[in-house]
């Protein structure tokens, strides 16, 4: 190593052994071969006294092949290896921790924190996912409510539940006779014009109890509930749907005057097997339009009304209730109740009931349009033609 000072050279390491000191490990006569002592260093460029103070050699300087390791510890069973011993070093991994504890295992989950039953993923992810379903119902169903203002349901939950199809057409409410318009609000809900909402509490709470006293209904469905049922539900007379219907209807009140209400009604209702709406029933069964009923013929279609699916179109025009199932005694029971009923209502109040619902002039006083009305539908000209009661 030609121009490198002698502190500089690596420091030979060797494993130390029990007993010895630094200076003691070169003085043991290994390195007393004569192999560095050829004169070829002894030529007096680093005589300068900088290293003639006798102090004894020690490997405490930087080595560069490799780290400075910790002394060497002896175990109770021998020697154990560099470092600290093996539970002091175990103890400096908790340094700053309580070291009184005897084995510093990190504590369970369950000592660290109480643990707290929480749903699981899979639970979670339900409930959301019904909420939203539920929200978007909620959204639906006001959308639908407030859009029935102004559009006329191309179908209803009762025509599209009727196995032997439907046979329906709106008119504007102002292109029908008031005599029928009268005579329904007679018949079916006299305080349809003066009522704040769909239902009185206290009539609702009286068909309550006798539904469960199994009883007859005392008063019977108001015109909005009727509207409701027919839009949206069946025909099943259970507790759960009554009160659906109720909460439908009421819902329904807060969005549709009466003057819209009515129209809804009379252009869904039931009339007949497959009839639904003034519109077909008055060319059905007398071959008029809806603005030209009579009231005898308006108190007849307002009788069929609790009861449309036992009767027929008479022979030249009219109501036959000689019918296949053989029922036909209980839709002409029910007319026959209205034709009692109903003449001398209208004879008393006149049309201010219709006045009072927003519906004003008459029918034959309406302008012309294209739906009114004022030509047989042509689907109810087949079904005639198809009976050949013509």
């Amino acid at each position: 190593m030609p121009n490198v000072p002698p502190d500089r050279w690596p420091t030979p390491r060797s494993r130390r052994r029990r007993g010895t000191t630094s200076s003691d490990r070169y003085d043991d006569g290994r390195y007393d071969d004569g192999r560095y002592d050829d004169g070829r260093y002894d030529d007096g460029r680093y005589d300068d006294g900088r290293y003639d103070d006798d102090r004894p050699l020690s490997d405490d300087g930087p080595v560069l092949s490799r780290p400075v390791h910790e002394p060497w510890h002896d175990g109770p069973d021998g020697p154990a290896g560099y470092g600290a011993p093996r539970e002091e070093r175990r103890w400096s991994r908790f340094r700053g921790r309580d070291r009184r504890r005897p084995d510093p295992v990190r504590p369970d989950r369950d000592e660290r924190r109480p643990r707290v039953d929480r749903p699981s993923r899979g639970r979670r992810t339900l409930t959301r996912r019904m909420a939203k379903v539920l929200a978007v119902g909620f959204v639906v169903q006001a959308l639908v409510m407030v859009s029935l203002r102004w559009v006329d349901p191309p179908t209803t939950a009762f025509m599209a539940a009727n196995p032997a199809g439907a046979i329906q057409q709106s008119v504007p409410v102002e292109h029908v006779s008031r005599n029928f318009l009268a005579a329904v609000i007679a018949h079916e809900d006299a305080e349809l014009p003066h009522r704040s909402g769909a239902v009185t509490w206290e009539a609702l709470w009286d068909r309550g109890q006798a539904h469960l006293a199994g009883e007859e209904d005392p008063s019977g469905s108001t015109i909005p509930q009727q509207v409701a049922k027919n839009l949206f539900l069946n025909q099943e007379m259970s507790a759960w749907r009554k009160a659906l219907e109720a909460g439908l209807a009421a819902e329904l009140a807060f969005v549709v005057d009466d003057r819209r209400m009515l129209e809804l009604y009379v252009n869904h209702a039931q009339f007949g097997p497959t009839l639904y709406g003034v519109c077909t029933a008055s060319w059905y069964y007398f071959d008029t339009p809806p603005q030209e009923l009579p009231v005898e013929q308006a108190v007849q279609l307002v009788g069929l009304l609790p009861s449309p699916g036992h009767v027929q179109r008479a022979p030249g025009g009219g109501l036959d209730f000689d019918v296949a199932d053989g029922k036909g005694w209980l839709s002409r029971s029910h007319v026959v109740n209205a034709q009692n009923r109903v003449p001398r209502h209208i004879e008393r109040l006149g049309f201010q009931p219709v006045e009072d619902a927003g519906i004003t002039g008459l029918a034959s006083e309406q302008p012309a349009s294209a739906d009114d009305c004022s030509t047989r539908p042509d689907a109810v000209a087949e079904l005639i033609a198809a009976e050949g009661t013509g």
